[in-house]
């Protein structure tokens, strides 16, 4: 949500909160349902965890070297 106003936060904040997919008070928010909040994202959600998951499996095996 990088480069959106409040508003949009508070939109998109509160369309998940009805779907059941995360509790959003006062800025804080609390993922319900992991799951649906995936299948909600856009595939770059994917994309990010395997680099994600790719470079720490690198750092680990270069601390354990």
């Amino acid at each position: 949500m990088l480069s959106v106003d409040s508003a949009g936060v508070s939109e998109t904040a509160s369309t998940l909160s009805q779907a059941g997919i995360i509790a959003y008070h006062c800025g804080q928010i609390k993922i319900l349902n992991r799951e649906a909040l995936e299948k909600t994202s856009c595939e770059c959600y994917q994309i990010l965890e395997d680099e994600f998951v790719r470079l720490l499996a690198n750092k680990l095996n270069k601390r354990r070297k």
